[in-house]
């Protein structure tokens, strides 16, 4: 099952790649072959005027395989994409950004944990993990930015406190009103604003809900971070395993059936975003 976690491994290859070319060791091995070609192009009487060009570009092929090889590095460059996809930056809400920015503090802080296993049974069950920490990392962050767009939402927060007195002068007018057609146009347009106030209502407990998920979601999540550390010094067995990614999951369906629900009440659209996010 694909994983925002293994989209971004792919994409984190390419990026080690140009690390790794860009890097100062790269360069000074391309220098120095462009210097040597220019300068000392034969060395030896049978070296060819190929040779310092070919030999550079051993050197810096294998400069690129060290670093795709290194998991200092690729872990590193995997964090960056992570902070990039899910920044914190765009929630403008002070509390929310933090709770993002937690949620990363935990997932940088199991990354961690799964590179400092050597490739085996306990590297392949951390990574199982990590991939799905990974989506559970990703639902917080889409229920972030959704509460922080209610919650600047100035337009449906003067909606909400005017709404209800809108209604009540609408009655009060229709009740003092005798024509019969007016009667039915205040009630269509009582019905509209009844409607309308439902809704409202509904987004408001939907997202008071999505708030107190979210609080429960990061305490689960500090546990579930407390656990893999003891794992750390500890084997992890299948069962184990199986139960705490069960826990996992669990949590991912929980967060974006909320998402879902929210999804269906409010029109939240961003173009600046992933289309998943």
């Amino acid at each position: 099952m694909s994983t925002i976690r293994s989209e971004l491994q792919k994409k984190a290859q390419s990026a080690v790649i140009q690390y790794a070319f860009f890097r100062w060791e790269s360069a000074m091995v391309i220098a120095g072959a462009i210097l040597l070609t220019a300068f000392y192009p034969h060395p030896f009487t049978w070296w060819p005027v190929w040779g310092w060009p070919l030999l550079g570009l051993v050197g810096v092929v294998i400069i690129i395989f060290t670093s795709l090889t290194d998991e200092e590095t690729n872990a590193k460059v995997l964090q960056t994409l992570f902070q990039e996809r899910f920044d914190p930056n765009r929630i403008k809400n002070p509390e929310l950004r933090e709770d993002v920015k937690s949620a990363l503090e935990y997932q940088r802080g199991i990354e961690d944990q799964v590179h400092k296993h050597t490739p085996g049974v306990m590297r392949v069950r951390l990574e199982d993990t990590a991939n799905q920490l990974s989506d559970w990392v990703k639902n917080i962050y889409r229920l972030a930015l959704r509460l922080d767009a209610y919650r600047k939402d100035t337009l449906l927060a003067k909606e909400r406190k005017s709404l209800p007195g809108e209604i009540e002068e609408l009655t009060a007018q229709r009740r003092a009103e005798a024509d019969p057609e007016v009667v039915q146009e205040f009630d269509e347009v009582l019905a509209s604003k009844e409607k309308q106030q439902q809704v409202l209502e509904k987004l408001n407990r939907r997202m008071k809900q999505a708030a107190l998920q979210m609080e429960q979601s990061l305490t689960a999540l500090a546990t579930v971070y407390s656990q893999i550390q003891l794992i750390g010094v500890q084997n992890l067995d299948s069962g184990r395993s199986e139960r705490l990614q069960a826990d996992i999951q669990e949590q991912v369906e929980q967060l974006n059936d909320l998402i879902g629900s929210i999804n269906e009440v409010y029109d939240y659209n961003s173009e600046w975003l992933p289309s998943d996010l």
